[in-house]
């Protein structure tokens, strides 16, 4: 498989101008021969200006799947260009809403996922299950920003046979406890053209990539499986983001990713032979699961509310 990731600055609520980047930067990956392009967390209508809204306000923004216009706006687009596109949205079902992230190709549908620790706004309510699906002759499977950060949902992918998983965020430059991570001060992006170093250290500190690579590679290692990861470059909502989007291998290596502060794609070519030869496969096959499924399984109260959201 020939795989895209790419990364763009979106405009809040704005479904239009976001899908024409879609659309612009779809054919690009097209062109470059991508059989597959993947865009960040509700890369359709923005994410973070969603923090402060009330049910009406966030409602509005919300559309069913697959009759919604902006699936069907994907949909065209995947069919155009004759590639497959995964993005995000937020959906409603019967009076609720969702964080979800869609995979389309051949002129439908082919797979839906809802986040499974949302936390932007109180009114968006949970997912409640794993997805894995077939894509060009992959399974893949879909995990939404933060479920990636807890370990159990990745294995649980893995797990139901997943071997590509893809990895929609809106991440990087917030505050948290771990030493060295805050947000990135505006100016060092309103001089980007004159003084990119000092933008791009900001980046690739613990403020950015050097927080990703504590943990996305291990995902990918630990479960032998290729990672997918997209985010936004530059201003979604208030927040300040550092683009990276990348795809790495089963062996946790970098195989390609977007160093520019544009709007961008990056392409890896990506193949099977790989994964049976990765330490996650053999230490997946090693398990011993009747010593910890009881311990895994016990009663827990889930709180995932990030320190940034708290503190605003």
């Amino acid at each position: 498989m020939k795989l895209a990731v790419a990364q763009f600055e979106p405009k809040d609520g704005n479904k239009k101008y976001n899908l024409s980047i879609i659309d612009r930067l779809t054919k690009k990956a097209k062109h470059q021969g991508a059989d597959v392009i993947s865009f960040h967390e509700m890369s359709i209508t923005a994410y973070t200006f969603m923090k402060n809204l009330n049910f009406p306000e966030i409602k509005s923004l919300a559309e069913k799947i697959p009759d919604g216009k902006s699936t069907r706006e994907l949909i065209k687009i995947s069919k155009r260009y004759e590639i497959s596109i995964l993005g995000g949205l937020l959906e409603i079902e019967n009076d609720r809403l969702f964080n979800t992230y869609l995979c389309v190709n051949n002129g439908k549908v082919i797979a839906k996922f809802r986040k499974l620790h949302p936390f932007i706004n109180k009114y968006i309510s949970p997912g409640n299950e794993y997805v894995v699906f077939d894509l060009l002759g992959w399974k893949c499977g879909i995990l939404i920003c933060y479920d990636n950060n807890i370990i159990e949902n990745v294995r649980a992918t893995t797990l139901l046979g997943a071997e590509l998983i893809f990895a929609p965020h809106v991440t990087g430059c917030t505050p948290s406890p771990m030493p060295g991570r805050d947000y990135v001060n505006n100016t060092f992006w309103r001089n980007r053209k004159k003084d990119p170093k000092s933008l791009r250290k900001e980046f690739d500190g613990p403020k950015g990539r050097g927080w990703l690579m504590r943990w996305l590679p291990a995902r990918s290692y630990d479960n032998g499986v290729y990672y997918a990861f997209s985010n936004p470059i530059g201003f979604d909502g208030d927040h300040l983001k550092n683009g990276n989007s990348l795809i790495i291998d089963p062996y946790g290596e970098v195989l390609s990713e977007i160093r520019s502060f544009e709007n961008d794609i990056t392409i890896s070519t990506i193949s099977k032979n790989k994964i049976p030869l990765s330490g996650g496969y053999r230490y997946k096959n090693a398990r011993r699961p009747e010593l910890y499924k009881k311990i895994i399984g016990l009663d827990h109260k889930s709180n995932f509310m990030p320190t940034w959201i708290k503190e605003s």
